[in-house]
């Protein structure tokens, strides 16, 4: 599994800075430009999975550029180049501190809170009678408030973000129209490759010149679950679980093998072959969501190609 690459540590000229998030290194060239490198690594209930996944970072990289360039003409983004399958160069942002999650469907953390009894998310009501996968009336923006890495990040309402000052109420009802129109879109795009968006998040930053626009990844299967839309109806009228394109086959599995991220447990040993059906299934979900072949980038030597592509892009 040597093919992977799950940290950096590049010292890219006029570099001021590297941040480094969950999945990916972030990297602030002069105060200008953030050089975004997406890595293999693997996060699932907020932890990073021992080991990569052989092109996940690509496949993540190329999916959300792929869609920034598919939602451009309604929503501003912070991307100006992609000079290497695993690396996005765009406009330094100032993000803002909440995640802007939007629900379709009731599934995921929707649905476990559901089953625990709640009617309420984010301040937003859940309507009586539903079962899990289950279209909501119309889509609910459910936010959660960014934490740094690590640590959970939490719900929260519209109202507690406006109370508490995290966004101004101006800046909100941008973030708030932005959302519902990538969702639309994002929705249409998915229709037309036979799938389901059923959630996502979008994160949003301010360019220095104050101009609100998408950062980030976009409709990813780590931001977004997809549902094939072929049975979906029959699936839900016999109760039978969805078929999802997300990585929540990988939640599932952790949660099959006793864990969930919570104090005191330890992730699970992940074979080889496990490993490798994680990849595939990703390469699976990158030819569906964005209806193009995949084409495995050189990976014998990952660092070295990074950083001779972003130092020539640099020039």
């Amino acid at each position: 599994m040597n093919n992977t690459i799950t940290d950096t540590n590049f010292n890219f000229p006029n570099q001021k800075s590297l941040y480094k998030g969950k999945v990916r290194a972030v990297y602030n060239i002069n105060n200008e430009q953030l050089v975004m490198v997406a890595t293999d690594r693997l996060s699932a209930f907020d932890v990073v999975m021992p080991k990569g996944i052989p092109y996940k970072g690509q496949i993540l990289n190329q999916i959300a550029t792929k869609m920034m360039k598919e939602t451009e003409d309604l929503v501003p983004n912070w991307l100006v180049a992609t000079p290497d399958p695993n690396v996005a160069v765009g406009h330094l942002c100032e993000p803002f501190k909440v995640e802007m999650v939007i629900r379709g469907y009731m599934s995921g953390h929707a649905a476990r809170e559901y089953k625990a009894g709640k009617r309420m998310l984010c301040g937003v009501p859940m309507p009586e009678g539903m079962k899990e996968n289950d279209k909501f009336p119309s889509p609910i923006i459910t936010p959660a408030t960014k934490a740094e890495m690590g640590d959970h990040d939490e719900d929260i309402s519209r109202e507690d973000i406006l109370k508490k000052g995290i966004v101004s109420e101006e800046d909100y009802l941008v973030l708030e129209d932005y959302t519902k129109k990538l969702f639309q879109r994002g929705t249409e795009i998915a229709a037309a490759r036979g799938l389901i968006l059923v959630d996502t998040k979008y994160e949003f930053g301010k360019t220095k010149d104050g101009k609100i626009v998408l950062i980030d990844e976009i409709h990813t299967p780590d931001s977004s679950r997809y549902f094939y839309a072929d049975g979906y109806q029959e699936r839900q009228d016999k109760g039978e679980s969805q078929k999802q394109l997300s990585k929540e086959f990988v939640r599932q599995w952790l949660i099959a093998n006793d864990f969930q991220g919570l104090e005191g447990q330890t992730v699970p040993f992940m074979s080889d072959e496990y490993i490798e059906s994680v990849s595939e299934r990703y390469i699976e979900l990158y030819e569906n969501i964005t209806g193009d072949k995949f084409v495995k980038a050189d990976v014998s030597d990952i660092q070295s190609r990074i950083e001779a592509n972003v130092l020539e892009y640099l020039k």
